[in-house]
């Protein structure tokens, strides 16, 4: 396992710049995912690093050795991409070997190798099969073991779950954190998927539009996103977005949406309030019942199982609609659409952004 340290890195297709001046230090043996939407360059950096792609400016060091300059098999690397990959005609332990015969590594090395990684990953049996005789997830397993082999400095994994279905996915998701768990390994993993990002990462890397959003920890990601489009892009359900008025007078803070609703912020110290223009708080930091200060209509009611999460049409005293927040109750929940309900909101799970869509959190000073 080694270090992954990317200085300054950018990368142009023609007019279009899809990575910006980025910098980024992965430790050695961290398991960090490039997390974003389609477009947002997560997989372009992760060719980069593969060597793939070329980079246009700065470098990129694997382990305190500069390897953008180097071809993609001279780097310590080994990815797993989305697509199996797998040669159809041969068996699974002719696949695992191709690439360490193409090297002239020794035949006992070879199957040295192949076993330890078949072991690992649980497909002894499987060594004699041939692709079209595995379902996807053990085509996806073959694919790990294929890089396994190679004992790469670094394992880049490209969207590997996209193929799968839902139950697949979450099976195969955790052998993977197991996988890096045994293995100790530098790990890179690219994904789209949230859950994914949240359920394997040490440090979660969000990207958007070519530059880092945001890194941390998911819990840090997760309870204090730096910005509106990280809040809105990491968790299940939604952040609650509500357009509010923030009034602060040096020792207290409230934010008011519409005329009638007040929430007092635990903001001491607040700075230029009147800049901080959106209020989001989580479905879990809204809760029915219990006689809580807010009022509004039940419009959706979601039953889960565990909780039920109920999206209540404020009432602002303003007429007409008022905007509408996700709350959660009991998962044997009685609320029925219709009925009228009364909502509180934590107020030290609150986040307000400004204009820009920067965040300043509660019970945090102002920057």
């Amino acid at each position: 396992m080694a270090s992954v340290e990317l200085t300054t890195v950018s990368k142009s297709y023609g007019a279009v710049r899809v990575i910006d001046a980025l910098s980024l230090a992965i430790g050695s043996g961290e398991l960090v995912v490039f997390l974003g939407p389609s477009g947002c360059g997560k997989s372009t950096l992760l060719r980069m690093i593969a060597g793939l792609e070329t980079v246009d400016d700065g470098s990129i060091s694997i382990g305190g050795r500069r390897v953008d300059r180097l071809a993609p098999g001279d780097r310590g690397v080994a990815m797993v991409f989305q697509h199996y990959a797998l040669y159809p005609h041969m068996s699974v332990r002719q696949n695992m070997a191709f690439g360490l015969r193409n090297v002239r590594l020794a035949p006992a090395e070879i199957e040295r190798r192949i076993a330890d990684a078949a072991r690992v990953l649980e497909i002894e049996q499987l060594l004699d099969r041939k692709p079209g005789q595995l379902s996807g997830g053990q085509k996806q397993r073959v694919a790990i073991g294929r890089a396994i082999v190679k004992e790469p400095l670094v394992f880049l994994f490209d969207e590997p779950l996209s193929n799968l279905d839902a139950a697949l996915r979450g099976r195969t998701r955790v052998e993977i954190a197991q996988l890096h768990q045994r293995m100790a390994s530098t790990m890179i993993f690219v994904t789209h998927d949230q859950v994914e990002a949240m359920t394997l990462a040490d440090r979660i890397v969000v990207l958007n539009d070519g530059r880092i959003e945001q890194i941390g920890t998911p819990m840090e990601i997760y309870a204090r996103p730096h910005s509106t489009f990280v809040a809105g892009f990491v968790g299940s359900p939604k952040i609650n977005l509500l357009p509010a008025a923030v009034e602060a007078n040096g020792t207290a803070a409230r934010a008011l949406i519409g005329r009638d609703i007040v929430i007092d912020l635990p903001l001491a110290g607040l700075r230029h309030p009147a800049r901080f223009v959106t209020l989001g708080v989580r479905a879990e930091a809204v809760t029915v019942g219990g006689g809580g200060p807010i009022e509004g209509t039940a419009r959706v009611v979601e039953r889960l199982g565990d909780r039920t999460l109920v999206h209540v049409e404020l009432a602002t005293g303003q007429g007409g609609a008022g905007p509408q927040i996700m709350a959660t109750d009991r998962g044997d929940s009685r609320v029925a659409v219709g009925d009228q309900v009364a909502i509180s909101i934590d107020p030290t799970a609150v986040t307000l952004f400004d204009a820009a869509g920067r965040s300043h959190h509660a019970g945090l000073d102002d920057d």
